[in-house]
């Protein structure tokens, strides 16, 4: 169980929440589509699962930040996150360009300077219909006039610069 804990209070329609951390309250963003249990979230509902989620490590952007707290592996252009439910490499960094569906994780805006990897479905289970029970759940920047993530938690950037910086090692997302 992680020690150092963002709790984020996210109301059940919508992905305006509040975050909690060492005293601390931030603003946040959650999935478009509000929060689900961890249990119904499936691939692209747009929903962010509840429950208490250790950061298993991290990647940086290297030409605009340094390594902070978890996010110690510094991206590049040729990386990218499979989000092809079923595919081996399912929830998990895949190469840019891979055969497979998948989303880049080297951005043009500043969404991912930091992602912290949630240990959310990191062995990429499938329900009995086929769908995923989704991925690239991250903890990441609040990117500039974004109102909702596709299912992750963002902060601001100044906000998760502190909050990493303050040794944060894990997410609670709960209904507020």
């Amino acid at each position: 169980m992680p020690s150092k804990v963002l709790r984020v209070k996210a109301r059940l329609g919508g992905p305006s929440a509040l975050a909690e951390f060492e005293g601390r309250t931030f603003e946040c963003v959650v999935g478009k589509n509000g929060i689900i249990s961890a249990a119904d979230k499936r691939e692209g509902d747009g929903k962010t699962p509840l429950g208490t989620f250790a950061l298993v490590g991290g990647y940086y952007r290297p030409d605009r930040n340094g390594a902070l707290g978890v996010c110690t592996i510094p991206l590049d252009e040729g990386m990218g996150w499979c989000d092809a439910s079923g595919d081996v490499l399912y929830n998990r960094e895949c190469p840019a360009g891979y055969e497979a569906s998948h989303e880049l994780l080297w951005r043009g805006d500043a969404a991912y300077d930091y992602i912290g990897v949630m240990d959310y479905n990191l062995l990429g289970e499938v329900t009995v219909d086929g769908k995923g029970r989704g991925s690239a759940i991250f903890l990441h920047v609040w990117r500039e006039g974004a109102v909702q993530t596709e299912g992750c938690v963002a902060l601001r950037k100044e906000d998760l610069e502190a909050v990493l910086a303050a040794g944060c090692n894990g997410v609670e997302v709960v209904a507020a």
